[in-house]
Formats: C-alpha cells, structure tokens, sequence
C-alpha cells in the first residue's frame, strides 16, 4: 500500500514520517557541496544532478533499491526530484518528490524537552537551518527566547502545556534569519523584551546587564555578552541554564565580524573573548543551550547542549589567551552568510513586509566563527 496518492510529497508529511519514524528512504539528488553545507538528517547523497540535468533517461537503471522501502528524493528546489522520482516511478519504485525541495525544509521544526526542578524547557529547533528557540515554562507562566518560527508554533506549545507567554526575548539582532519575536509579542499581549541599544525601529521594553524577570517561580537574568554584536546578551535560569544565543557554540564561537572589518572586528573580537570569561567564570555544571546548531536537527528528541566544563575541554579556543584567541578567530573566518544585510536590516525594522522568508532564509546559518 502507497504511503501517498501523489508523486509529490510536502514537507510536512515528510517531517510527520520522521516524527513517526515512519521507515523511508531519503535519497539527496544534489551536488556533494550543496548536500555537505545542509541536508535532511538521514538522508543520503546520490549526486546526479548534472545527469538529471542533462535529461538522461536512465540514471537509477545500475542502482539498486528496496522495492518495499519508499523512496523520497529532494534536490535543491523540487523540480530535479520530480524528473527522478518519474524514473524511480518507472522501476516500480515507490517514491515521492520533496515539494519544494531543501528550500522549504528550511522551514520544518522539531522539538526537544528537558524538565529542571518545577521548570520545562522546550528547545524548538529549525531542522533545516539550525536555528534553535526556548520556550521556558513554569507554574502556568512562560517565556520564548529567539523565536525563530512562526509565532504560532510558539502559542500552541505554551497552551497545550496550560502556560501563558509572559515575555518575549531576543539574545540579539539576528543576521541569519527574521526574528518572530516582535509579531509573537503583539499576538500574546507579552512583555517584548530587546536588549538595549538604540537601532530597533519599533518599541520593546530594554534589558540591561544584570536584569532579572519572574517566570513563574523561575528567574532569568539577563548578562550583557557583547562580541558576536555589540548588544548581545545571555540570559542565565536558576544560575544553572545559560541561553547564550550566538555566544559559544558546541562546535566553537560566535563570529564577530559581521558589518565590521580591521581594528572594528579586532576590538569585537576583543570584547567576544571578555564575555566568554564572564561566562567561563560560571559554575561548571552550567548547562550551556545555544542559539544555533552546526548540523542537520535530527528528529530524535535529543537536547541539543552541553555543559560548560564539558565544551571548556573540547573546545581549544576557551583556552587561549586573548591575543592568541583574537589572532586564531580573525585568521579562521568562514564565507559571509547569505542576505545577512537584508536580514539585519528586515530585524531592525521588525517588520518582514513582502518579502519572501524562504529565498531570504535559505542555505545553513554560519554563526560559527569555527567549524
């Protein structure tokens, strides 16, 4: 029996089918580079796009598929996958065309939960793009921080767990994708909560190093963590979880070059290492949950963090000294992300207009000054 009466599968069904772990196969039409900078997790690459391309008739003839294993092929915008999935079709293949292709996967989330003392945590992470958002809930109160999906994502998660969103938080002005954090506070009646500075176009209320604000029982405070921007800030629950947004990473630091260049990023480098102290200077067991991921998000549920003494031994660059650490990072910078000035611009205004998020968003986050 056909999972589908369709060719074409959407990219929610897809996520449904993992979720469910639903057992298909995955199969990336794409170049290696393309599939090497971002894919579905579990996928696998067969790079025969130029093939596709080039309209060859038989380039699954030699393979060899399970005929009882469904088959869903993605290529970079839907349309190379629906050529592919017509030549599966024929070898009485079971397969499906992602619609849309790696494009719109960059919307599909996924979520992971941990419970600390009375307090819920529930990590909402962009599976394709890396993205990564918190809903912290306690005694019926709740608080989003980096709201990276739609906002309603972020409404329904709260009521089915009986909570109200209290505040609406921003670690930062985010280069990578739209904040929804502003639309979110406007829909809920929140308290937006920005760090303060003096280039958002819209009204928040500021938070300043040392703030602190009741969620439920729960305590946030806020910790003023400049270097991936000038107005970055941490917010650190219970002195035990530290949300640090674009600050340390699992696979390294915040880039601080963006919108700066020679002795500017020099001195933001300067103040990234400044603030990682700060944050070093916390308790060990301080678990470390950060605003983006290096990786395709697996739908496994698995809380995507690590503790802080566990990232101090892995990571060599929180034991530099500051000169080394400075050179290291400015000699090391990965490729510019795409449309960051765009997405600056569109999160200063705090309003998205007519543009269209997908093309914006498209293509992996590079936060990461390592990777």
């Amino acid at each position: 029996m056909s999972l589908f009466n369709t060719e074409t599968i959407q990219i929610e069904e897809l996520k449904n089918l993992l979720e469910n772990q639903i057992p298909i196969k995955i199969i990336d039409v794409r170049s290696k580079a393309n599939f090497d900078q971002w894919h579905i997790p579990g996928s696998e690459l067969l790079p025969v796009n130029e093939a596709l391309q080039a309209s060859n008739d038989n380039v699954f003839a030699d393979m060899k598929f399970n005929p009882n294993l469904p088959v869903v092929v993605v290529c970079q915008e839907g349309f190379l996958s629906r050529k592919a999935t017509e030549q599966l079709r024929d070898l009485d293949i079971e397969a499906y065309s992602l619609a849309g292709g790696i494009k719109h996967w960059t919307r599909v989330w996924n979520t992971a939960e941990i419970q600390f003392d009375d307090t819920k945590i529930i990590q909402v992470r962009r599976a394709g793009k890396g993205c990564l958002s918190y809903l912290i809930i306690n005694h019926g109160e709740a608080a989003v921080i980096d709201a990276a999906v739609a906002p309603q994502t972020f409404i329904d998660l709260a009521e089915s767990h009986q909570a109200q969103i209290k505040y609406v938080l921003d670690t930062h002005i985010h280069a990578d994708h739209f904040s929804r954090s502003r639309q979110l506070a406007e829909q809920t009646g929140a308290v937006l909560l920005m760090p303060e500075q003096d280039i958002l176009q819209y009204n928040f209320t500021p938070v300043y190093d040392g703030d602190q604000f009741n969620v439920g029982k729960a305590i946030l405070k806020a910790l003023h963590t400049p270097g991936h921007t000038n107005e970055s800030f941490s917010y650190l629950l219970n002195n035990h979880i530290l949300f640090d947004g674009d600050l340390l990473f699992l696979n390294g630091v915040g880039r601080p070059d963006l919108k700066s260049s020679g002795e500017i990023a020099r001195q933001k480098t300067a103040k990234l290492y400044r603030s990682l102290q700060k944050v070093l200077n916390l308790s060990g067991d301080t678990l470390i949950l950060p605003g983006h991921y290096h990786q395709p998000v697996a739908f496994d549920g698995t809380l995507i963090g690590e503790t802080l003494k566990n990232l101090k031994a892995q990571l060599y660059l929180l034991n530099l000294d500051e000169t080394s650490f400075i050179d290291e990072i400015l000699t090391n910078m990965p490729d510019t992300p795409p449309n960051f000035e765009q997405i600056v611009d569109l999160n200063i205004s705090g309003d998205a207009g007519n543009y269209n998020l997908i093309d914006l968003e498209a293509g992996e986050n590079r936060c990461s000054s390592q990777m």
